[in-house]
């Protein structure tokens, strides 16, 4: 263990230097196992989660394997259910499937994935409390926090990404001290330095049409979201039960279908829904098979059940048609 903490470190010092604008990068550029690669992300993760950026710095996490995956040659062709999808093979980033993957559409509530990622680096502390203002309540989606409600930071960024609850997003964000308007400029600026070039932001819900996304972009997006272990780890929970200070326990649950399938030989390590109408439906998932980790998405599926089944289907064509080269 302790040699690949050195490696982190060793990497760390040599490539800060070479970033523009004060950035801060871990880039890990060696020739690695996927064991190996698990353990290096898992310890840089956990590392990540313990410093907090300074303003204007970001950080990036990028793991260039041997190879990328490769087509096979008598692999067979696939046309998902939805306007556009894309999925990439999540250690080197390769495109390993496409469908109108630059096509700018909204993107719902996939947009909690940046909010996610922008509030850990304002988090004021997990067992802070929060009493939920009139002002934080949203129409749409699932509610499960009402005005007067004192409840802890962890239970509004549990609620966030577990069911979507978009009184949690407005109050998760008031906990920082920040402006809604603060707060989007900062998830734009999160997009920019991502080199996100066609994703912007309006609001940090989704519910705002203006936040807009390429399916190809939303893939990396969730790729950076899923290397904090607060976001996965929390993305895996199908149901959650928390206690307001007040003493009333609210139990919520999952809007990510697949998670029952999490016996399957196909492993779900992460998703996230969205929905509007002009969005259609909306699935970024994560999956692992054989130690083999591929992302992806759609957006501006007909339904709610035909998003998680395109997904899954184009997850099983990649593991079908592409063989990785060790």
């Amino acid at each position: 263990m302790p040699w690949i903490i050195l490696f982190l470190q060793i990497f760390l010092l040599n490539f800060n230097a070479l970033l523009p604008n004060g950035q801060q990068s871990w880039l890990i550029t060696q020739d690695v196992s996927e064991k190996t690669y698990e353990l290096v992300i898992k310890i840089a993760s956990r590392q990540l989660a313990m410093w907090r950026p300074n303003e204007g710095q970001t950080q990036l996490i990028t793991v260039i394997p041997r190879s990328a995956p490769r087509l096979r040659p008598n692999a067979i062709g696939l046309t998902v259910g939805a306007v556009a999808g894309t999925a990439i093979d999540a250690l080197s980033g390769e495109k390993l499937f496409i469908q109108k993957e630059t096509e700018v559409r909204p993107i719902a509530s996939i947009t909690k994935l940046m909010t996610a990622l922008v509030f850990l680096d304002h988090n004021p502390g997990w067992d802070k409390v929060y009493k939920v203002q009139a002002s934080d309540q949203r129409d749409g989606g699932r509610v499960s926090f009402f005005e007067g409600d004192e409840v802890k930071v962890r239970d509004l960024f549990s609620s966030m990404l577990v069911a979507s609850d978009n009184a949690a997003v407005v109050a998760l964000v008031h906990s920082t001290g920040l402006s809604l308007t603060e707060f989007v400029d900062k998830m734009n600026e999160r997009a920019k330095r991502l080199g996100l070039n066609n994703t912007s932001f309006a609001d940090p819900t989704g519910l705002d049409n203006r936040n807009v996304s390429t399916v190809y972009e939303v893939t990396l997006l969730a790729r950076e979201a899923w290397l904090r272990p607060e976001i996965q780890e929390t993305a895996l929970l199908d149901n959650y039960s928390f206690k307001t200070m007040q003493g009333d326990t609210r139990r919520i649950v999952s809007t990510d279908n697949l998670l029952a399938d999490r016996g399957d030989y196909l492993r779900i390590q992460g998703g996230k829904t969205g929905y509007l109408d002009a969005a259609g439906y909306c699935f970024v998932g994560q999956f692992s098979k054989d130690g083999r980790v591929v992302i992806g998405a759609v957006l501006g599926a007909p339904t709610k059940e035909a998003r998680f089944r395109e997904v899954r289907r184009m997850a099983e064509w990649v593991y079908n048609n592409y063989r990785w080269v060790n």
